[in-house]
């Protein structure tokens, strides 16, 4: 069944895109011309076209036969550059924290209701946190995740964790919302979160939050620790590193006001 469906799929997809390139390179279309230019019926052309109007990628004036496209594309593109950007500038100060304490440095970002790593430095001990660029890792039980949290209001936190399984990884992870909310409040409060050994048994880890320039939490940066590495009388100087690398970073992507 799959199988026969498969080239369907693909002959759907390559329509969408030519109707999205057609439309790219003219400000209108009517339905008429742009079946005519791309060979497609008429009824299946205006398919497509009342499908991506829903989807706010076509707009229509009123009941006219005239198509256009909408800024969503260059929303999506635009986000896409910005993690580009982001990933760029976070590489020299998550280097420079990883010189300081030569272990694992993440930068996170939230991805529907997980983190996902969208870069990282390796310690340069053998004994090390395993983890890979694009992995996903939930939101309760790691510092990123509740850094990211801890921006958001109670109401929005609870819709996003709405969803998830709250496993537990060891016997100190948080077992249901209210319990991660409880620390949420400290969270914010202090600017920095905590993994202690909530993922996994023996990993410390610190993050501190990262600011677009409309001051919106988009990533975190961490530092993680073996427990037998990390040391508690150190600990203010790590938060301290990770606010000033969060702080660098978010200016440069035009934030001015870091709360640390």
């Amino acid at each position: 069944m799959e199988k026969s469906t498969q080239p369907e799929a693909v002959s759907s997809v390559l329509k969408v895109f030519n109707i999205l390139q057609a439309l790219g390179e003219q400000k209108e279309i009517g339905v008429s011309e742009l079946s005519q230019r791309l060979m497609m019926s008429k009824a299946t052309t205006y398919r497509f076209l009342q499908t991506m109007k829903t989807l706010g990628y076509v707009s229509q004036e009123g009941e006219a036969d005239k198509y256009a496209l909408t800024l969503k594309l260059f929303e999506l593109g635009a986000k896409s550059l910005e993690y580009v950007d982001l990933i760029d500038i976070a590489d020299k100060e998550m280097r420079e924290i990883s010189k300081k304490t030569n272990e694992t440095v993440h930068l996170g970002s939230l991805d529907e209701n997980a983190i996902i790593y969208l870069h990282k430095i390796d310690s340069s001990y053998h004994l090390r946190m395993h983890s890979r660029i694009g992995r996903r890792n939930p939101l309760y039980s790691t510092a990123i995740g509740k850094v990211l949290l801890a921006e958001l209001d109670e109401a929005e936190v609870r819709e996003i964790l709405e969803p998830v399984e709250f496993v537990k990884h060891t016997e100190r992870t948080h077992e249901n919302a209210d319990q991660l909310i409880d620390e949420l409040h400290s969270v914010r409060e202090q600017r920095y979160g905590e993994d202690n050994e909530e993922q996994e048994p023996g990993l410390r880890c610190i993050a501190a939050p990262i600011y677009d320039r409309f001051g919106q939490a988009i990533a975190a940066v961490s530092v993680s620790f073996p427990t037998i590495r990390f040391e508690e009388t150190r600990k203010r100087e790590y938060i301290a590193m990770l606010h000033q690398a969060g702080k660098n970073i978010s200016e440069q992507l035009g934030f001015h006001n870091y709360p640390a």
